[in-house]
């Protein structure tokens, strides 16, 4: 019998280039946001009269943040398959309660936003033991618990009104160097190496370190992972023997956490405190359609906050655009609504090109 003639290894540079083209197809969703994003913020730079300046974007980068990080709050039950229906109501109650306790000294203004924090975070976890403890789904249990927080905002600040540090407040919707030249530390951005980030908007750095200090750890964790991991097929998830529960409660708590410091930037954004309950509606909304603008997948087990960072901004980029060419704002949610149907749609046109289900997941 003649001997088998063993088959010939792999190239490197072909697995390489393999390897590389099976990331950009799992990342088409979030590279079309991407593009789609970018062709619209440069319509609307070319078309400002004062495009591409520092204050534009400081401007842009304010507008976008709130809803930046309630759309990270809706990421996190969305990649279990789920909902969370609460996610702006927490936003308003974080909101509330800063208006009353962010002011005074270094030490109560430092107390006061960790007090916010902790708040939004409490919230998310109460979410979380009303999912897996009430054995009820997180749409309907949300629903409820998005209710009860707009009712504690609304008897903290039944009429607009309160006060926050005017100083935190002015250093947080600048640019780095105005933010380190108002506690002082101009000198530091003085010398050459520093100098090239002090026009970069707070707003922008403050996200970049939420996303690597808070998701990219979560993440990387086993809880993080079994998130994934429930979304994309419960049941197998449990027969690993993955720690479900917890990971569930870890997640609320992580949406929790980004909805309130959503929260605490808008009360630092506006200086005041405001029980708005159609802007509450209006975020939990608009963080679903950052999320599915941003290639999160709403069967769970798919996407990432990056994406839905991408959304949000895609879904500011729209309104920035409607006031450049002076669109009657009464149109803006039709038009969101269509980049939304047209974003749900090609996600479902790619979940049809599948011959089996499990391919999603390779």
């Amino acid at each position: 019998m003649a001997d088998a003639v063993a088959a010939p290894a792999a190239r490197p540079g072909r697995r390489a280039g393999a390897n590389w083209g099976l990331r950009i197809r799992q990342r088409l969703d979030l590279l079309a946001a991407v593009a789609l994003f970018a062709a619209l913020y440069l319509v609307y730079q070319l078309n400002h009269p004062k495009g591409f300046t520092s204050q534009i974007f400081i401007q842009n980068a304010n507008e976008a943040f709130a809803l930046a990080l309630v759309a990270m709050a809706q990421t996190v039950p969305v990649l279990m398959a789920g909902l969370d229906l609460s996610v702006g109501a927490i936003m308003n109650l974080v909101w509330c309660i800063e208006s009353h306790i962010v002011r005074g000294g270094p030490a109560d203004i430092a107390l006061g936003l960790v007090v916010c924090v902790l708040a939004g975070a409490a919230c998310g976890f109460a979410n979380g033991c009303v999912v897996v403890y009430g054995r009820i789904q997180p749409i309907i249990a949300t629903l409820a618990t998005g209710a009860i927080y707009i009712g504690m905002a609304l008897f903290l600040r039944p009429t607009p009104g309160g006060k926050v540090d005017e100083d935190l407040s002015w250093a947080m919707a600048s640019d780095i160097g105005e933010a380190a030249a108002t506690f002082g530390f101009e000198e530091a951005f003085e010398t050459t190496w520093l100098r090239p980030i002090a026009v970069l908007p707070v707003p922008l750095v403050l996200l970049a370190l939420i996303v690597l200090l808070v998701w990219i750890p979560f993440n990387r964790t086993i809880t993080g992972r079994t998130v994934y991991a429930i979304g994309s097929s419960e049941g197998a998830a449990y027969m690993s023997g993955l720690p479900l529960d917890r990971a569930k409660l870890a997640a609320f708590t992580v949406a929790g956490l980004f909805a309130g410091l959503g929260g605490l930037f808008l009360a630092l954004q506006t200086s005041s405190g405001n029980a708005d309950l159609p802007q509450a509606g209006a975020y939990t909304l608009n963080s679903i359609a950052a999320v599915v603008i941003g290639g999160t997948s709403l069967l769970g087990g798919s996407g990432s906050v990056v994406g839905s960072i991408v959304g949000a901004f895609v879904l500011r980029t729209i309104s920035f655009n409607f006031r450049i060419f002076d669109v009657d704002p009464l149109l803006q949610p039709l038009f969101e609504g269509l980049v939304l149907l047209v974003a749900v749609s090609l996600s479902g046109l790619s979940m049809l090109r599948l011959s089996n289900r499990l391919e999603v997941f390779r």
